[in-house]
């Protein structure tokens, strides 16, 4: 506990109250993107603001049982495994299926899904689980022209 009370004093000593602006605006900006997303999704935007609903929604958004909620509660388990999973499969319901996509949703996840829910190129797919997995995109090359 030590050690989180000293990285927020060292953090506070740079940045002083403009540390909790900056966390405030990142938690709008996050609130804003799960709020596309679920409208986007045909689901309640609403449910973006309230704490276990929002989790409910997000896994309904990729075809998971509410129970699975369980499943981010395990330690290394559900962190470093299960979330990131979750969001590839956020990823792959709305069409994004390149390894570029599944970097840039973990490394950037509440910028990436408002890119996601801002866009309008992207279009919700359906829940992704428990279906057989769509091939990966290819490139399209050249066609051949037909003879016939």
């Amino acid at each position: 506990m030590d050690f989180l009370i000293n990285i927020h004093e060292s953090l506070y000593a740079l940045m002083g109250d403009a540390l909790y602006y900056a966390i405030g605006f990142l938690g709008i900006i996050a609130i804003i993107a799960q709020w596309r997303l679920y409208e986007k999704a045909n689901q309640p935007g609403i449910a973006a603001i309230v704490p276990v609903w929002n989790v409910i929604v997000f896994l309904r958004i990729v075809g998971r049982p509410a129970s699975h909620i369980l499943y981010m509660l395990i330690p290394i388990y559900g962190q470093l495994y299960f979330i990131p999973k979750v969001w590839i499969e956020v990823c792959q319901s709305f069409g994004k299926r390149t390894m570029l996509d599944y970097v840039l949703v973990i490394a950037f996840n509440g910028l990436y899904i408002l890119n996601m829910g801002l866009s309008y190129e992207t279009r919700y797919l359906g829940p992704v689980h428990g279906k057989a997995p769509l091939p990966p995109p290819h490139k399209l090359t050249n066609p051949r022209p037909q003879l016939a």
